[in-house]
């Protein structure tokens, strides 16, 4: 089963449980622009989709030893939901050392398990499947899964349902589970679709390896894109889903991504830095983009103040 049919089959799994999240005219931005708010979906963020995805299908003998993610809070806050509504109880979370107190508290007051390890979620992840190896606990993927993936990717399929039409939409990236998902349900609807990856130049991970023709260690600084932050997991499924499907890249910088974050904030919406890089990149662009109907990914919501 390719990649677009997984989406179909996941909307139609999820969609008695996941929020249908709101599409939103945003003037203020120019041009003809919305916001697919998935700061409204379950956790604040599209993490819920990708997480309840993969256990649904998963045998509900294989996580009797608990579950192990690695997250410095919205996969962690996801994994916590989607086990409650499968009915497992046991969830560990790796962390690295950059995850804020006020996330890691968040995480432990829901009886999530959360140890620190690393100086970025490369090395949280790489400690959290050596976890599942050695213990049978089952590990849930922020996006090296194709069940993930295609959960993710049913926010895409939602904006074919909501809009008539789109030339561009611009996604935050971090592992690129998000972006690969949605890139495969938008282009099976509009095949001319722009998909655009936007990233943090602190931590470009996604497109340095992309440049690079193969998966590659890149040094990541702190941005206050933290859900989008650190490396690509060797043999990740969604480099080449990337290399293949997304048709261009932006970087912005720290200033800007403040500034678009502030933006949204005067016009009633609290959003998350990631979110923040897709609407400052589509802000960098907008030029170009005059004449298109774009959508403008706000992936979460989850401030950690």
């Amino acid at each position: 089963m390719d990649l677009k049919d997984q989406v179909e089959q996941a909307d139609i799994r999820l969609r008695p449980h996941v929020v249908q999240t709101a599409v939103k005219q945003a003037p203020w931005l120019g041009n003809d622009v919305q916001l697919k708010l998935e700061n409204q979906q379950h956790t604040g963020s599209f993490k819920a989709r990708g997480a309840l995805n993969r256990l649904l299908q998963t045998d509900q003998t294989s996580p009797s030893r608990g579950l192990v993610a690695a997250s410095t809070g919205n996969h962690a806050l996801a994994v916590a939901w989607a086990a409650g509504k499968t009915a497992i109880d046991d969830v560990l979370i790796y962390a690295p050392g950059t995850i804020t107190q006020s996330k890691k508290a968040r995480l432990e007051s829901m009886g999530l398990t959360v140890e620190i390890h690393g100086d970025d979620c490369m090395e949280a992840e790489t400690q959290a499947r050596r976890m599942a190896a050695e213990t049978g606990r089952c590990f849930i993927s922020p996006y090296n899964d194709p069940a993930v993936v295609a959960g993710q990717g049913t926010v895409g399929t939602e904006l074919t349902r909501q809009i008539d039409h789109l030339d561009a939409v611009f996604v935050a990236v971090g592992g690129g589970g998000l972006i690969s998902g949605m890139a495969a349900a938008l282009k099976s609807r509009w095949p001319d679709i722009q998909i655009i990856g936007c990233l943090p130049t602190r931590s470009p991970a996604m497109l340095r390896c992309i440049e690079a023709g193969q998966i590659i260690d890149v040094e990541c600084s702190p941005t206050l894109s933290d859900a989008t932050a650190g490396g690509v997991e060797p043999g990740a499924i969604t480099f080449e889903l990337c290399r293949d499907h997304v048709d261009d890249w932006v970087l912005v910088d720290e200033t800007e991504i403040m500034n678009a974050v502030s933006l949204v904030k005067q016009h009633g919406m609290s959003i998350e830095g990631a979110a923040g890089v897709a609407v400052a990149a589509y802000q960098q662009t907008r030029t170009r983009w005059t004449k298109s109907h774009v959508a403008i990914v706000i992936c979460g919501g989850n401030t950690g103040d």
